[in-house]
C-alpha cells in the first residue's frame, strides 16, 4: 500500500470514529428527551395544564360512577380534584382496573393511579407508592340463603368455593391462606358476585369500602367479618418509579391533607372513617 492510500485510510478510519462518536451523542440526547416526560413529570403536568388520573370507575366510596348520572364519587375523587388545585391544574380521569393497573401507569395513560390501591409486593416491585391514606382488612360476601357459612370459621372448609376477582388483592393473599377451600379466581368484581348470589360460590372476598356497596345495594347479601385481625392492607395511591421530585410532591400532598383535615373529612363524606389512615 502506498503512503498516500495509507494516509487516507487513517483518515477514513477517523472520519469513522468521530461519526460513530457522532451518532452515539445523538442517541444519547434522544434518549434523554424521551425520558424528560418521566423525570420531569410536574412540569410536564403544568405546562400542559392537565393532571391525568387512573380509576376504577367502580369502586364503591372510592371511585365510582353514576350508572344514571355518569357522576364520579368517592374519596379519591375528591382528593384527585384536591391534587389538581393544589397543582393548579385541571383533572382528567381515565379508567382503569387493578388488572390493568400496573400496564396503564408504566404506559404512562395517567400521571397517577388514585383509587385505594393496596400495596402488595409484587405491585411494590413494579410501582412507587405514596404513603397509605386508607387500610382495610378482608371481607366476605355470602348469600342469606348460605346455611353452610355462619361465621369466618366456616370459610376455609372442604367443599367450600371462595371466589375472588383477578387482579385484585385478594387473589394472593386468598391463594396463600386457604388450605382447604377451593378458590375460583372470576375476570371480574361483578363476575365474582354472580357466582356467589347463583350459588356456583359460597363467598367472595372483599374490603371494607365493597362490603359496603353490598350491604347498600344488594338485598341477597350478608357480610361475614373475621373474628380478629385477618390480613389488613394499607391502600394508597401509585406511580411510574423514577421522579423523585413528583413522589416528593405527593407525600407532601399526602401529608398536608393528613393535617389540615381534609382526608379525614372526605373519608367522613363517604362512609370510610373506619379505615382512615391519619398518621
Amino acid at each position: 500500500m502506498s503512503r498516500c492510500v495509507r494516509r487516507q485510510a487513517g483518515r477514513s478510519n477517523k472520519h469513522v470514529r468521530l461519526g460513530l462518536l457522532a451518532l452515539s451523542i445523538w442517541a444519547c440526547s434522544l434518549t434523554s428527551f424521551a425520558q424528560s416526560p418521566e423525570t420531569n413529570r410536574i412540569e410536564r403536568i403544568q405546562r400542559e395544564a392537565r393532571l391525568k388520573v387512573c380509576i376504577w370507575p367502580d369502586y364503591y366510596g372510592i371511585s365510582l360512577r353514576d350508572p344514571r348520572t355518569l357522576e364520579l364519587k368517592g374519596i379519591d375523587i375528591d382528593l384527585a380534584q384536591a391534587l389538581a388545585a393544589d397543582l393548579g391544574v385541571a383533572v382528567e380521569f381515565v379508567d382503569s382496573s387493578f388488572a390493568r393497573l400496573i400496564d396503564d401507569v408504566s404506559g404512562n395513560r395517567c400521571d397517577i393511579a388514585m383509587f385505594a390501591i393496596g400495596i402488595t409486593p409484587e405491585r411494590s416491585s413494579r410501582l412507587r407508592f405514596t404513603s397509605p391514606h386508607l387500610a382495610s382488612d378482608i371481607y366476605a360476601i355470602t348469600t342469606r340463603s348460605n346455611r353452610k357459612i355462619k361465621s369466618w370459621d366456616d370459610i376455609d372448609q372442604p367443599g367450600i368455593v371462595v371466589a375472588v376477582a383477578k387482579g385484585t388483592l385478594h387473589e394472593p393473599v386468598m391463594r396463600g391462606k386457604l388450605r382447604h377451600a377451593q378458590l375460583a379466581v372470576l375476570s371480574s368484581p361483578h363476575a365474582r358476585e354472580q357466582e356467589v348470589e347463583s350459588g356456583r360460590a359460597d363467598v367472595f372476598m372483599t374490603d371494607f369500602p365493597y362490603s359496603r356497596r353490598m350491604l347498600d345495594q344488594a338485598d341477597w347479601a350478608r357480610l361475614v367479618s373475621p373474628t380478629g385481625t385477618y390480613h389488613i392492607t394499607p391502600y394508597a395511591w401509585a406511580i411510574a418509579p423514577g421522579d423523585d421530585n413528583w413522589h416528593a410532591y405527593l407525600e407532601r400532598f399526602v401529608a398536608r391533607i393528613k393535617q389540615d383535615g381534609r382526608l379525614a373529612q372526605a373519608a367522613g363524606r363517604h362512609g370510610l372513617s373506619p379505615i382512615v389512615v391519619l398518621r
